[in-house]
């Protein structure tokens, strides 16, 4: 029930956020978004629990936090209108009313990811290579309406843990144009590799709460283990394939063609799930008011 009331919230935030940007009908796809959320409370799984990911790996999801599978968390994806190119395998959430962050879970086969580039590292050029990415995005952004994004900085630089093969790093960004007190939305992102390939593990939270949230991706990140055979160091280099682009790629245009799109959900949600728990009736109202506020004086009376 606590988390239908907040996915009923989360609705109206963001009919009030895409009106902002766009022409469509209010609550247009109210009904969508709707079943796409009731679907995914039905089908998660509920810690403590052992998640299977694909045939690669096991999760273990700690007590207090959902698992959404794979066909639910697309069409949740789907619902807020931030598809991306490769397929989404799974979302981690919680019910608990203060919980304002989501991690999202993919995994990426495309082969072994050799890691020796990241003794070369360096920060400014990193975050660089971030920003241009990043404004590629924008371009994609704008067209659907959105509103572009700024990478403010780092929230923690990449580091590499090259024995157990885990890579952690995190920016902020900020809506184009937004005023400096907002709180700014962070994606802390980490991977863990494979030898086919990597899962990502994307926590999505905002400048607030990075602090505290940061541990639940950690946590996950420590209780994901690749199942025998599919782990880093069982690479066969005679007969496994190995990806086109190094671990450098992972803190660059790679990984920013996803976090664009996860950014913008991280905004949305969290303006949602911070407004509390609060009627539904009350939501609607201020849809009301704000539909009124747009429409024409004509269309008024």
């Amino acid at each position: 029930m606590i988390f239908t009331i907040r996915w009923l919230w989360l609705i109206c935030v963001i009919m009030l956020s895409q009106l902002a940007f766009a022409d469509e009908p209010p609550g247009a796809n109210q009904e969508r978004l709707t079943a796409a959320f009731q679907a995914a409370e039905k089908a998660a799984t509920k810690g403590p629990a052992v998640i299977k990911l694909l045939d690669e790996a096991n999760l273990t999801l700690p007590d207090g936090e959902w698992f959404v599978p794979a066909a639910e968390a697309e069409r949740i994806m789907d619902a807020l209108g931030n598809g991306t190119s490769s397929s989404t395998d799974g979302l981690i959430l919680s019910p608990a009313a203060d919980s304002q962050w989501m991690v999202v879970v993919n995994w990426v086969k495309e082969g072994y990811v050799r890691d020796g580039d990241a003794k070369e590292w360096q920060a400014d050029s990193l975050l660089e290579s971030v920003r241009e990415a990043t404004e590629k995005q924008n371009e994609e952004r704008v067209r659907r309406g959105l509103p572009a994004l700024d990478i403010v900085g780092w929230i923690e630089p990449p580091t590499y843990d090259g024995k157990a093969h885990r890579l952690v790093w995190s920016i902020s960004a900020r809506d184009r144009g937004a005023p400096a007190d907002v709180p700014q939305t962070i994606n802390y992102n980490t991977f863990a590799l494979g030898r086919d390939g990597f899962f990502s593990l994307g926590l999505i939270t905002d400048s607030a709460s990075i602090g505290v949230d940061k541990a639940v991706v950690r946590q996950l990140l420590d209780h994901l283990i690749y199942v025998p055979g599919k782990g880093y160091n069982d690479f066969d280099q005679s007969t496994d394939r190995v990806a086109a682009y190094g671990l450098t790629a992972l803190v660059g245009a790679v990984a920013v063609h996803k976090l664009g799109l996860l950014a913008v959900i991280g905004v949305f949600l969290l303006k949602a799930w911070k407004l509390g728990l609060v009627g539904l009736a009350a939501a609607a109202a201020v849809v009301r008011r704000f539909v009124q506020w747009r429409r024409p004086p004509a269309e008024k009376q």
